[in-house]
């Protein structure tokens, strides 16, 4: 737990150089190397009242030790010029061990202002050397103020999402580990503290020796390695391997496999594509889909892994995205699939991602997966991010668990649907995304026999006309708004059920706010689909149109997949079901919606007509 002394003494350093820093990645920077450059000089001090001589700044460095800095000799000048030559020599020490040089490689000063540096080293000499959790706990906190990590779709996992992924991996003190896309070493240091806390922190010295040396951790940024190491070094490891490598380009290290591996990649790929080497079982250049692949390939042992990507992953129909998803399926890997909320990554993204579970051992003895939606996280879905009561991930956790050993599962509190393995293999997507299953299976709770919108009984098209280009004229234009527009052509003469094709609200969050329904000739909103009744003698296009709209939330919007840009694919809607009554009930169910209407039109008017009577009243009492 951080303590509010440490947490203040963080926020000073960052308060001190925001001024000639404003981006928070250069301000932990100059923190991390100013935290190392201190408990270096700890370490010597220690050493020298053990009765031994100083290690680190010693021979030609010791003009940089922290008593020089402060001499009372020398100037806010002469401190800046120390400091600064000092952070970019000493990579060059050679009493240092390499994980300091590492975290020393072309470290700088980045500003020349001298005060600034005084008032910014003398809050850093506040912190001591220590291996307790106090400064892992705030190097954490530091961390976290980044948020996120670059333009390549970098974000950092929050700290209750990382540690409920580990939480349902469960990986042992036997097992070793890899985060192929380690950024700060989050899921490394929260497996670590997970299986300390399994093994009641009794761990012998010669155990977590062992133990340490089964983490590993690769990311292409230096930036990134340097604060992976530092903060591993703070939360006790003195030696991690932490290496800066390309997992997408490289091949150094294609044959070290791992028994557990913990990651959020990268969800984006640079302009052009990755160019990846080849080894990898998927031809493709998108990181997301190399990234998982890679994952799969470097799995050993029982091959046990939790894996945030995109939703993208789960839906895209490209042949690559199908094929990882097959492979999934058919090796026994995959066991469940956790929908996180479209906010868990903001204020930096609004992203619509999954967790995959991977376990050999349950998969194998699984005929279904479990796919469970998240709907609260603890947090609201703003950009603020603030605390909330509702928490759906103990839920899910306690489900997930008791499915992995047993097949009679219920919750009130989260939703969740299992999927037979063959359905999702039979699927034309070959969809990752449970609820799709849920979507369209939605009518087997009517009471009513259920039909499938097939070919045969529906046709469906795309609308043609922009919002912004088509001229206003004599026909109707349907658009998502709740009233219609004109246009000057029509391109459609039928009756229609129109559903919008985009989500209402976007940006990874599925919603669709109204249908309309629509008889004759009539243009349509190139961001909405028409659906088109080809037999009536089985279904009313009223009917279906009231039926929609009844379920547009739990069908339509469940339907809408995408990462950040929602949408819905239009022929996927021939894949659902819905209750299909005699015409004579269907008639009957047509009827009593209108009348239902009718009396809103009739209660909406009488509104009307009394707030303009008292608006009038209220202008004569002003008068």
């Amino acid at each position: 737990m951080l303590d509010t002394i440490t947490k203040k003494r963080i926020n000073d350093c960052r308060d001190i150089l925001v001024g000639k820093l404003p981006d928070p990645k250069g301000q932990i920077e100059q923190i991390t190397i100013g935290l190392i450059y201190k408990f270096m000089d700890d370490m010597d001090k220690e050493s020298i009242e053990l009765g031994g001589n100083a290690k680190f700044f010693s021979n030609d460095f010791k003009k940089y030790s922290w008593d020089s800095l402060f001499d009372a000799r020398v100037t806010a000048s002469d401190m800046l010029s120390l400091y600064s030559e000092a952070i970019e020599n000493m990579e060059k020490n050679p009493n240092i061990p390499q994980l300091f040089r590492d975290i020393f490689n072309n470290a700088y000063l980045p500003y020349r202002d001298p005060e600034t540096l005084k008032m910014f080293l003398k809050t850093i000499g506040e912190f001591e050397y220590t291996h307790s959790e106090k400064l892992g706990d705030a190097f954490e906190y530091l961390l976290s103020i980044m948020g996120s990590q670059g333009d390549a779709g970098q974000f950092r996992t929050p700290r209750h999402i990382i540690d409920f992924l580990v939480e349902i991996v469960e990986p042992s003190k036997t097992d070793t580990i890899l985060d192929p896309s380690c950024g700060t070493a989050g899921f490394l240091i929260s497996a670590f503290k997970y299986i300390k806390q399994k093994n009641n922190n009794e761990l012998t010295p010669e155990q977590r020796k062992k133990l340490i040396q089964n983490f590993v951790g690769y990311d292409i940024s230096p930036d990134m390695v340097r604060l992976s190491l530092v903060n591993l070094y703070l939360h006790g490891f003195s030696e991690p391997h932490i290496y800066e490598y390309d997992t997408l380009t490289s091949e150094e290290r294609w044959n070290e496999n791992f028994d557990v591996i913990l990651a959020n990649p990268p969800f984006m790929t640079p302009k052009g594509g990755i160019r990846p080497h080849k080894k990898f079982s998927i031809q493709a250049n998108k990181s997301e889909i190399l990234f998982l692949d890679y994952i799969i390939e470097h799995l050993s042992g029982t091959k046990k892994a939790g894996i945030i990507i995109p939703e993208g992953v789960l839906h895209n129909n490209y042949a690559s995205y199908k094929s990882i998803r097959e492979k999934l399926i058919k090796e026994n890997l995959l066991y469940a699939v956790v929908e996180l909320p479209h906010g868990v990554f903001k204020p930096y993204a609004s992203v619509k991602t999954h967790i995959l579970f991977i376990d050999k051992d349950i998969a194998k003895i699984k005929d279904e997966i479990l796919f469970v939606q998240i709907e609260n996280d603890g947090f609201t879905q703003t950009g603020a991010r603030k605390p909330v009561k509702q928490n759906d991930l103990g839920e899910a956790k306690r489900l997930i668990q008791a499915f992995k050993s047993t097949n009679n599962i219920t919750s009130k509190l989260v939703k969740f649907n299992t999927v037979h393995k063959t359905e999702i293999l039979n699927d034309k997507c070959l969809s990752l995304v449970g609820r799709r299953y849920k979507a369209i299976h939605y009518a087997n709770s009517s009471n009513y026999p259920t039909r499938k919108l097939d070919k045969k009984l529906i046709k469906v098209f795309k609308g043609t006309s922009g919002a912004q280009s088509t001229e206003e004229g004599n026909y109707r234009f349907v658009v998502t708004a709740e009233n219609f527009r004109t246009s000057k052509d029509y391109a459609f003469n039928c009756k229609a059920i129109c559903v919008p094709i985009v989500s209402s609200t976007g940006h990874g969050h599925a919603s669709v706010r109204r249908l309309h329904y629509i008889e004759g000739k009539f243009a349509l909103a190139n961001i909405m689909c028409g659906i088109e009744v080809l037999d009536e003698s089985i279904l009313l296009p009223k009917y279906l149109y009231f039926i929609l709209s009844a379920m547009k939330e739990e069908i339509l919007a469940s339907l809408m997949t995408g990462t950040s840009n929602v949408s819905l694919d239009k022929d996927d809607i021939y894949d659902i079901e819905i209750p299909c009554p005699s015409i004579e009930i269907q008639q009957k169910i047509i009827q009593s919606q209108l009348n239902t209407e009718n009396e809103i039109f009739e209660m909406k008017k009488k509104i009307k007509a009394n707030l303009k009577k008292l608006s009038n009243e209220g202008k004569k009492i002003w008068n």
